[in-house]
């Protein structure tokens, strides 16, 4: 009777610990991503020397056809780390796979107005996603050296996958402001970087393998 007793307990021990596993293991991941990127994140001050590009990944526009708060933020440093001669072409990388969405032509307009010349941008309307706009800017524009731009949460993430496609690379932070709902963003990007660490094993191609 001891015996048939301690079975279902001994099984509901396995499940819990396998269970516990699969909740913990995507932030131990996520913490490994972090660590192998954190040290090439720096402040624009300490770039001494020249990239390819300046990389601004998209993020997002207002209805009213302006930018989101975090992509006015990373147009902005971006603009700034091109004066400062970090890189003398910026790359902007958004979603423009359908004609009722430009991220593309908000960022390129802001940049335009910002004094930036024509010639000095170029436009990556396929970055449908940040795994994407890494992938494509190593493989279709065949960039090796950039200055990735974007939050810092999101960073990293970037920062691994340009690693992992053989890119040089160091990231500025666009973090200019405080953001509604950062600790959603911060959560999901968790998942986010278990996703990707397995893109970058199995080297997913992006969907569009074409530069326009």
């Amino acid at each position: 009777m001891s015996k048939i007793s301690k079975i279902p307990c001994a099984w509901l021990g396995t499940v819990a610990a396998v269970l516990t596993m699969l909740l913990i293991s995507p932030f131990l991941l996520s913490g490994m991503v972090r660590l192998a990127t954190a040290d090439a994140i720096c402040e624009p001050e300490a770039l001494t020397e020249e990239y390819e590009v300046i990389l601004v990944l998209g993020c997002g526009i207002k209805e009213n056809g302006e930018p989101s708060d975090m992509l006015e933020d990373r147009l902005k440093t971006g603009i700034a780390l091109y004066r400062a001669g970090a890189a003398p072409k910026i790359l902007l990388s958004g979603d423009h796979e359908y004609d009722d969405y430009n991220e593309i032509a908000v960022m390129k307009r802001v940049c335009l107005e910002a004094g930036v010349p024509e010639e000095a941008i170029l436009c990556d309307r396929y970055g449908l996603s940040t795994y994407e706009s890494i992938v494509r800017a190593a493989t279709i524009y065949e960039i090796d050296r950039a200055v990735i731009v974007t939050q810092t949460y999101h960073l990293y993430r970037a920062l691994y996958i340009a690693d992992k496609m053989g890119m040089e690379t160091v990231g500025v932070n666009a973090d200019i402001r405080t953001y509604r709902f950062q600790w959603y963003r911060s959560l999901r990007e968790v998942l986010a970087r278990c996703k990707d660490f397995y893109a970058t094993q199995r080297d997913v191609l992006p969907a569009y393998t074409v530069a326009d």
